[in-house]
């Protein structure tokens, strides 16, 4: 299934945009919102645009959007086996 919003064409002359780039960042813009409010995944949203994850990381966090979204417990657990990682690496 697709949906199709129309948007004016004045809207896309004030942007001074073309319409696949509007079009694009439209999509961009929706997907990181999407994501954001934990709605989809990034795998899921990177499919949609033919992109890579990481990619889509990367175009959300140009866009404002937090690319990865953390609850503090999930933090410091990141951050610990980050510290022991480090640790071992330190320790070849």
């Amino acid at each position: 299934m697709s949906i199709f919003v129309e948007f004016p064409e004045q809207l896309l002359v004030a942007c001074r945009e073309e319409p696949e780039g509007f079009k694009r960042r439209v999509m961009i813009l929706t997907l990181g919102q999407l994501y954001e409010e934990g709605k989809i995944s990034s795998g899921v949203a990177a499919e949609i645009l033919g992109c890579s994850r990481l990619e889509f990381y990367r175009l959300i966090g140009e866009r404002g959007f937090a690319a990865i979204d953390y609850t503090e417990a999930e933090f410091e657990e990141e951050a610990k086996t980050s510290r022991e990682l480090a640790e071992k690496l330190r320790d070849r």
